[in-house]
């Protein structure tokens, strides 16, 4: 198992231990979408099997069909368009940018116009 599905299960192992779930970690496996529209990554926790849960200290009792999934997270990409676009709109230039050697990530420091 991957660190990443390994980090998206323990959602689960938390929930059991901290509200009382009941959830079997073995009946779900990590999903990692790509959604093009929104520019970014989605975690999902996808049920392998129909299965009941109850979460008891949030008064919570779950249906889980085959494949029917937990968004758990979402990370966002940007382009140095779309987030120039987003300080821009919050008000915000932006003073400078560094990135790695690849290109692949970008440190922004920005400041109110």
């Amino acid at each position: 198992m991957s660190r990443i599905a390994a980090f998206n299960l323990n959602i689960l192992h938390r929930l059991n231990r901290e509200l009382g779930a009941n959830f079997d970690a073995a009946c779900f496996r990590h999903r990692a979408l790509w959604n093009s529209i929104e520019s970014r990554i989605e975690m999902h926790l996808e049920s392998t099997q129909v299965q009941h849960v109850s979460i008891e200290h949030a008064g919570f009792n779950l249906h889980f069909m085959r494949r029917e999934t937990i968004h758990t997270e979402n990370s966002y990409k940007f382009t140095d368009r779309s987030i120039r676009t987003l300080f821009r709109n919050a008000g915000f230039g932006i003073r400078g940018t560094w990135k790695d050697s690849r290109g692949w990530y970008t440190l922004a420091l920005a400041c109110l116009r």
